[in-house]
């Protein structure tokens, strides 16, 4: 039994899922609504999706099957730019401290950072992006040079880029994945 607290999360995310049915064709919103049914943790991830301006929506399953919610704001969520890449980066700052790191209010909030390939997934089902970017989960091979991944789109494209894992900036968040 799910919290009376959620109700009204619940119909937003309804609401939003039965608008953009291209989002996850296939999916019934009842099958959505028993993963959720009294999943705390996810209804607080999806809660917090919500409250940074994320626009959570079902974009598909995993290989599992499970169902995949990922914010589909049309731009990067408000509530969540102008951060840098992990605490790691945070650390490195001298001078001019983001307020946090977008792997740690990620993981704050139970959701990960999009992959590029889920990146380019959810760019497959409209425009996003097109005047801010959102940083990606960025491989360790790339991170332990000082890098990170970032995308966008521009140009009627969709562009993954590299920036010092240390930058941050005022039209930069990241997007999240919730797994249920």
């Amino acid at each position: 039994m799910r919290s009376p607290h959620y109700d009204t999360l619940l119909q937003t995310l309804q609401a939003r899922f039965e608008g953009h049915p291209q989002r996850h064709a296939g999916i019934a919103w009842p099958e959505v609504l028993a993963r959720l049914d009294g999943n705390a943790s996810a209804l607080k991830s999806l809660q917090a999706m919500e409250e940074t301006g994320g626009e959570p929506d079902v974009t598909g399953r995993d290989d599992d099957g499970r169902i995949v919610f990922c914010d589909c704001s049309a731009e990067t969520p408000a509530g969540r730019r102008s951060l840098c890449y992990d605490d790691d980066a945070l650390a490195a700052r001298k001078t001019q401290k983001p307020a946090g790191s977008a792997m740690a209010t990620a993981a704050s909030m139970g959701i990960a950072l999009l992959t590029e390939a889920q990146y380019h997934a959810l760019q497959a089902l409209g425009a996003f992006d097109l005047k801010t970017s959102s940083w990606l989960a960025t491989p360790a091979d790339v991170r332990g040079l000082d890098g990170a991944l970032f995308g966008d789109r521009r140009y009627g494209r969709v562009f993954v880029y590299h920036n010092g894992a240390q930058s941050y900036y005022a039209a930069r968040g990241f997007r999240g994945a919730l797994t249920v």
